[in-house]
């Protein structure tokens, strides 16, 4: 399975010669990685190598299509078909896969229709590696052994060939798989080492550019060049291209094969080599790579005994940093959701927004841990924003792609408000907030006029969820307007806050489907997947008035009635003739970790006083819903939230309204953890008398002083300071656990 290499026992802080890096133990931390992790069953991952938040994803494609197959490698499959040098990260769409590259030689030449008759090599995951920025696997069909390594913008090959008069290197520009299909593509070879060119592409995201610049570490002897599978002449350009390198390669005779993307220009492309990858050195990359992961991976040390609970952590914090991804290459040029070529002026663009996902968890970890990473990802939805007239909904590649629901780039913008990030305009940002929740288009025209979306003959009309993912995000606004003393603009929005009560049936005390004539529909079953509820049925959407919490327990009855039905579901399994999609997985009752709008439920048990009930069930989720395991995601990973979830809640706390700014307390997972903060302060989290049975809180102090709350603020953590949890194995029911300010900034 996974082999992490040589374990290096250089202490971290002598290798980054910086104090908040101090180690607990000698051993590095991308050793406790392992990209496999989600690879198979639902987790949809890619194993190959990046850096974190980088442009290049080079990592192994199987080359057959399928939902399996979305990151374009699936565990279970035997065969790879080459290289490519993008992929996202645990989501449901297929796309990206650009560049493909593949090593061959005369040993092999089958073909199979399965991967439309491409190149292929079996493989053994016993002759597999893959770590933090490097992946290794041996193509066995025809002896040659692939490396890959990256730079953020740069992917670097190294192939070690055996001797063959033969051996050849694929550059395949047509290659596509699932949604992506090419539309433009452009090979020229400049010399014996040197090939320029595009790929242009449609498929989730309709417009797509990579430029890419290869530079050759061993000049080939000939090659063949093709324009729509038909042998041409140098230049090519057509939707379908592709070159041959060939070889006469002796015994471990090795190329360094390195390409540089732009999504500008191939000047762009050659800037990237210049500046990232000058020489042919792939052992100085590698190394590079891993002690860039290194350093970010120090950011929070964690102390345990046990070794795979280190493993999921810190891949879990390992696989949160994989998106967004970066867009502008050094010329500060990117391709802008306007199809024109925009200039990042004094910031890193950034796309790979999947935003209805990492609202909830992933972009409030990235405030604690990548503050100013965050000034660059609000800049990057600001010009999104200044391109198009409307914030994203889920962009990538330079394209709104208007995938999913909501308008939550503004919970994340108002986040980063709050918690104090600088180096971006908050007037400009406000006006975006408020101009992309007033405009007509995402049938925000119905939700203005109604005070909900009604139901229409639409496939995912998904008008239940639309009403509620838009409610939170006015109550954005509202606080951002507050803020900013705009009190009509605060009061308008905070009134629009509350329409979650005209979709909420006091009835069935669910939210419930409504006509465009006010009543609710008749026909009506709380645990039916319905196109009204996106990817989730109205158990699991009942919980998402995250901005009025009090409000959402009052409507339901109070207190009682509210843990009577959050205990109900997270019993009511369902039935084995219940039809479930393929995104309820990590069921617990009706609760769907594989799934996001679940993702906080666990938590609300501390809104009615009974917070033992959400460390009983937290403690649960961390425990059997992420293993150390191929399959060890229990849903799509989805560009860091479910990673994310993981990383907060076992250190203790979750961001159950994403944008307040506060953390409520959860089960602690580790003895000890030091969260490592850029300016330089350590906020240290300790969990005394803890195990896998006693996962109750007893007690709770901060910097020594007992604290009866049962949340901790944004503001205290970025301080520094300790947290200290004492743990036991019965629910400490005589504590004060109060969560007084649940819906206030």
């Amino acid at each position: 399975m996974v082999k992490y290499g040589l374990i290096c026992l250089v202490c971290a802080s002598l290798l980054f010669n910086c104090e908040p890096y101090k180690s607990m133990d000698p051993i590095e931390l991308t050793h406790y990685v392992n990209p496999f992790i989600g690879t198979d069953g639902p987790g949809n991952t890619y194993t190959g190598a990046t850096v974190p938040f980088g442009m290049v994803q080079l990592s192994p494609d199987i080359g057959i299509p399928g939902w399996d197959r979305i990151a374009g490698y699936f565990y279970q499959d035997s065969i790879i078909s080459g290289f490519s040098h993008t992929h996202l990260s645990g989501t449901g769409a297929g796309d990206l896969y650009d560049i493909l590259v593949m090593p061959t030689n005369s040993r092999f030449s089958k073909r199979i229709a399965d991967n439309n008759y491409k190149p292929f090599s079996r493989f053994s995951h016993d002759r597999e590696q893959s770590s933090p920025g490097y992946y290794e696997v041996d193509l066995l069909d025809y002896g040659i052994k692939a490396e890959l390594t990256t730079t953020t913008r740069t992917g670097i090959h190294k192939y070690t060939f055996p001797k063959d008069s033969l051996s050849q290197i694929h550059i395949d520009l047509g290659y596509a798989i699932n949604w992506d299909a090419p539309t433009d593509t452009y090979i020229h070879v400049v010399d014996s080492t040197t090939i320029e060119g595009y790929r242009k592409s449609t498929g989730w995201a309709k417009d797509q550019r990579v430029y890419f610049a290869i530079k050759l570490s061993k000049s080939f002897k000939s090659y063949q060049i093709f324009k729509n599978d038909t042998l041409a002449t140098n230049p090519v350009e057509a939707k379908n291209s592709k070159i041959i390198l060939n070889y006469n390669t002796s015994n471990d005779d090795v190329i360094i094969l390195k390409t540089g993307l732009s999504t500008a220009s191939i000047n762009g492309a050659y800037k990237s080599l210049e500046i990232e990858a000058p020489d042919f050195n792939f052992e100085g990359y590698k190394e590079k790579a891993n002690a860039i992961w290194e350093k970010q991976l120090q950011k929070i040390r964690i102390k345990s005994s046990d070794e795979n609970q280190k493993t999921i952590f810190y891949t879990m914090l390992y696989q949160s940093m994989l998106a967004p991804t970066l867009l502008s290459d050094f010329n500060e040029e990117y391709k802008g959701a306007n199809d024109s070529i925009m200039k990042a002026n004094g910031f890193n663009r950034y796309d790979t927004f999947s935003l209805w996902d990492t609202y909830r968890a992933a972009h409030p970890l990235y405030t604690i841990l990548h503050p100013k990473r965050v000034s660059d990802m609000i800049n990057s939805i600001l010009a999104h924003y200044k391109e198009t007239g409307l914030l994203p909904v889920w962009s990538m590649q330079g394209n709104e792609t208007n995938m999913m629901i909501g308008n939550h780039a503004i919970p994340v913008i108002l986040d980063a408000y709050f918690k104090g990030i600088e180096g971006f305009d908050i007037a400009l940002a406000y006006q975006a907030c408020k101009e992309s929740s007033m405009v007509n288009s995402r049938q925000l025209d119905m939700y203005k006029s109604l005070g909900y979306i009604p139901v229409n003959d639409e496939n995912e009309n998904w008008s239940v969820s639309k009403t509620l993912e838009y409610a939170y995000d006015d109550w954005c606004v509202a606080q951002f307007a507050k803020a900013l003393n705009k009190t009509e603009d605060y009061n308008y929005f905070l009134n629009r806050s509350e329409n979650w009560r005209n979709v909420y049936d006091s009835k069935s005390t669910f939210m419930r489907p409504k006509l465009e004539n006010g009543n609710f529909i008749k026909e009506f079953i709380p645990k039916e997947y319905t196109p009204y509820f996106c990817e989730s049925n109205a158990w699991q959407y009942i919980w998402s008035v995250p901005q009025n919490i009090e409000g959402l327990i009052q409507a339901v009855g109070g207190n009682d009635a509210f843990e009577k039905k959050l205990d109900s579901m997270f019993t009511l399994n369902p039935s084995p003739e219940d039809k479930l999609p393929i995104f309820s997985t990590g069921m617990i009752g009706q609760y769907a970790h594989g799934n996001e709008p679940s993702h906080h439920v666990a938590y609300l048990y501390d809104y009615i006083d009974k917070p033992w009930k959400t460390q009983k069930l937290v403690r649960e989720i961390l425990k059997t819903q992420y293993k150390n395991k191929p399959n060890g995601h229990c849903g799509n990973e989805d560009c860091g939230q479910m990673s994310s979830w993981y990383v907060l809640s076992s250190l203790g706390f979750y961001p159950v309204n994403p944008a307040q700014g506060i953390y409520a307390f959860g089960s602690p997972l580790f003895d000890e953890a030091n969260i490592h903060l850029e300016k330089g302060k350590t906020f240290e989290i300790k969990s005394i008398n803890n195990s896998d049975d006693n996962i109750y809180i007893q007690s709770v102090s901060l910097n020594g002083k007992e604290i009866d709350r049962n949340y901790i603020t944004h503001k205290k953590i970025q301080q520094g300071g300790v947290l200290v949890f004492t743990m036991g194995n019965t629910p400490n029911k005589t504590r004060k656990n109060s969560m007084a300010i649940s819906s206030k900034i």
